[in-house]
């Protein structure tokens, strides 16, 4: 595990192929040894439900798409500040987003479970830069 930034990254993306590509640049640039790809917000919620007594299978770091259908990204952070601080407090969050808006930007750098907003797709130097 030393030679890896994170134990475990979850992704949340509904577009598969954008989580297939940011799996695979996580496993090349050993950010993460695990990686768990969700095509839902609330796929991604069951899961942290479902593990909450387990902190070991809680993600250290989380890959949350803002565009996505039926939950967006901040639906899914309305519903995660409702979970225990067990599963609050253990990853951090960084938002992802294909559009470079203004407003989406305020509004994940202003919610407090936000760590980092980067544009899609994610790169080499934007997970370098992620502490």
């Amino acid at each position: 595990m030393e030679d890896y930034k994170y134990n475990f990254a979850l992704l949340i993306d509904d577009n598969e192929i954008d989580n297939f590509i940011n799996k695979k640049l996580l496993q090349k640039t050993r950010f993460s040894q695990e990686i768990k790809d969700v095509t839902s917000g609330l796929k991604a919620l069951e899961y942290l439900k479902e593990n909450a007594a387990t902190p070991d299978r809680l993600p250290d770091i989380i890959f949350l798409d803002i565009m996505m259908p039926v939950m967006d990204g901040f639906e899914f952070l309305e519903e995660f500040d409702k979970l225990t601080n067990e599963v609050k407090n253990k990853p951090r969050i960084i938002m992802l987003s294909s559009t470079e808006s203004f407003k989406d930007l305020n509004r994940a750098n202003s919610n407090k479970y936000v760590y980092k907003f980067l544009n899609k797709p994610l790169t080499e130097p934007a997970l370098a830069a992620i502490r």
